[in-house]
């Protein structure tokens, strides 16, 4: 009787103890992400790398997004923070719940990258939220995605990847894209890459 109630007591607590190890094992991967990025970093170099800061890890920002593609949609210049427009079209809408609101993002492909066979298949989402300024870069963080990411008609975006365009270190040097207004969340993203302070 006394065996039958370890065994039933191992079986109620394994998919607690899986679900457990899962996410210490996101939390791993995705500080062994950041600590590749600080390491590899191409604008900041040397001990200004130990200016770059991130959110802590939170899994409840890794989101799957319903992905609604907009065919045949026409190329427009981007706004940039210099004075070169980059040529862009949205790919596709993405849906999705975020801190109990329901909120949209689009998703990009740049003309430029599409030439480049090495980067056709990137999809590119910029975007701004309400640390935007505040603690984090105000002219909006970047995601990166690609074509063979979605999946029946899915895309898991997962904002603690976010990161701070080049322009967030160095001004009046790079032409970096601007999030479009329909991109500016309504909400609050507390993850991926802080402001960078200098």
């Amino acid at each position: 009787m006394r065996l039958l109630s370890v065994s039933l007591l191992l079986i109620l607590l394994f998919p607690c103890l899986r679900l457990k190890a899962q996410a210490a094992s996101y939390t791993d991967s995705l500080r062994e992400y950041q600590q590749t990025y600080v390491k590899t970093h191409e604008v900041v170099t040397g001990k200004n790398r130990t200016l770059l800061h991130f959110f802590p890890v939170n899994e409840k920002y890794r989101i799957k997004a319903k992905i609604e593609k907009v065919p045949e949609a026409p190329w427009f210049p981007m706004e940039t923070s210099g004075r070169e427009k980059k040529t862009h079209r949205v790919f596709a809408i993405a849906s999705f719940t975020l801190n109990d609101t329901l909120v949209q993002l689009h998703i990009y492909q740049s003309q430029q990258l599409m030439g480049i066979k090495k980067y056709a298949g990137l999809l590119f989402i910029p975007f701004t939220d309400r640390t935007s300024g505040e603690e984090t870069y105000a002219n909006g963080r970047y995601i990166d995605a690609s074509l063979a990411d979605i999946k029946d008609d899915s895309l898991v975006i997962d904002f603690n990847k976010a990161y701070n365009p080049y322009c967030a270190y160095v001004s009046n040097v790079y032409n970096c894209p601007m999030p479009p207004r329909e991109n500016d969340l309504p909400v609050t993203v507390r993850a991926g890459e802080m402001k960078f302070i200098k």
